[in-house]
């Protein structure tokens, strides 16, 4: 068997998606002081947006580059994501400054108490969660803390009244927008209003990546959001600075995906996270045994890792408090070959071609760029 490559951990003490927004907000004076690592194009700007590209990975941007001109300029610097490096841990990283292992949500399915809470949908089992598992209490440490003033986030209206707008942007106020010509316009009215701080999100380069992988549509795609970049630029007044990241990259998959059975599956009682970042929770007593299968059988397309094995390397950003603690499960299979471990009860992923989690570069490393206003 060949030796695994190192995962790529998240650099909570740098140039993490934990800390962008408290660096920025450092850089327009707020309670932190702005970091080495930024852009040095923000330093001194007046207003900062900070635009999010969900699921535009810097090596993905790196290998288009010819197709992304206005990308391409805003110069080379780069963050890491969190683990797990999916969208609802990462998104709710962002924001509040904190890593999974603080503010709990740890991943794209949660286990609780026996069931599983979809966070992107806000479902638990499948049903409406949101009065049952009310957001604000499930995840309740406040987005973009130490603004001057409620920060306005600018997001696709039909995320306005999901649950995990609730869990993550909290009390932020909510810009919708039904077309992507609309951020720009969004934009310029909030800059053009005074305020200092305005978080705008897309999420396109995601969905097409999930739907079509990493080809012809994704670099189609890729040249949309390079537009949408320079149109944001357009709108900038003087002393204003556009800065954009993205939660997460991604890996082409496809078709390649294993079902996990036999033997190892014979103690496991759930499983819950992701194909790319796969817990597996099991019969007490059993976790030695099936990290044990896990890594006879996959250790070469995955890490196998215990849950105190995942603490212990910082995989989460700290020792989780024991209610977040039981969200996760007793060992985790996170794949560095470009497959999947599938869960037979979450038949949507079956459909995903491009897929993220995972602690490979192509999924941890993300592009940190900025640009400033004359």
């Amino acid at each position: 068997m060949s030796r695994a490559p190192e995962p790529v951990l998240p650099d909570f003490a740098g140039a993490c998606l934990t800390n962008v927004v408290p660096a920025l907000l450092g850089a327009l004076g707020g309670p932190s002081p702005a970091a080495d690592w930024l852009p040095p194009t923000v330093t001194g700007a007046r207003q900062i947006v900070l635009l999010v590209l969900d699921g535009l990975g810097a090596e993905q941007l790196a290998e288009r580059s010819a197709v992304a001109p206005t990308l391409s300029s805003g110069g080379s610097g780069l963050a890491t994501s969190v683990a797990p490096s999916t969208t609802a841990a990462a998104m709710t990283s962002l924001v509040t400054g904190l890593p999974p292992a603080v503010h709990g949500i740890v991943g794209y399915r949660i286990a609780l108490d026996g069931q599983l809470l979809n966070v992107l949908r806000w479902q638990l089992d499948g049903r409406d969660a949101r009065r049952l598992l009310p957001p604000a209490r499930f995840q309740h440490f406040d987005a973009f803390p130490g603004a001057a003033g409620v920060v306005p986030v600018v997001s696709r209206a039909d995320y306005a009244a999901t649950g995990f707008s609730a869990a993550h942007l909290g009390r932020s106020e909510l810009h919708g927008w039904h077309v992507p010509s609309s951020i720009p316009l969004e934009v310029r009215r909030l800059l053009g209003r005074g305020d200092p701080f305005v978080y705008a999100y897309y999420d396109a380069l995601d969905r097409v990546a999930h739907a079509t992988g990493l080809g012809e549509h994704y670099r189609h795609e890729l040249l949309a959001a390079d537009r949408l970049v320079a149109d944001v630029l357009e709108v900038l007044p003087p002393g204003a600075a556009l800065v954009v990241t993205a939660d997460h990259g991604q890996v082409d998959v496809g078709p390649r995906v294993e079902v996990l059975e036999g033997d190892l599956m014979e103690p496991v009682v759930l499983m819950s996270g992701e194909g790319r970042f796969r817990w597996l929770h099991v019969r007490p007593g059993a976790a030695q045994d099936v990290a044990q299968a896990a890594e006879d059988t996959y250790g070469d397309l995955a890490w196998v890792r215990t849950r105190d094995q995942v603490i212990e390397e910082q995989w989460l950003g700290g020792e989780p408090v024991p209610a977040v603690m039981d969200r996760l499960g007793d060992v985790a299979l996170v794949p560095f070959e470009p497959t999947a471990f599938m869960d037979p009860a979450d038949t949507g992923e079956l459909r995903l071609v491009a897929r993220h989690g995972s602690l490979t570069a192509a999924e941890m490393t993300v592009p940190l760029l900025a640009w400033s206003a004359p």
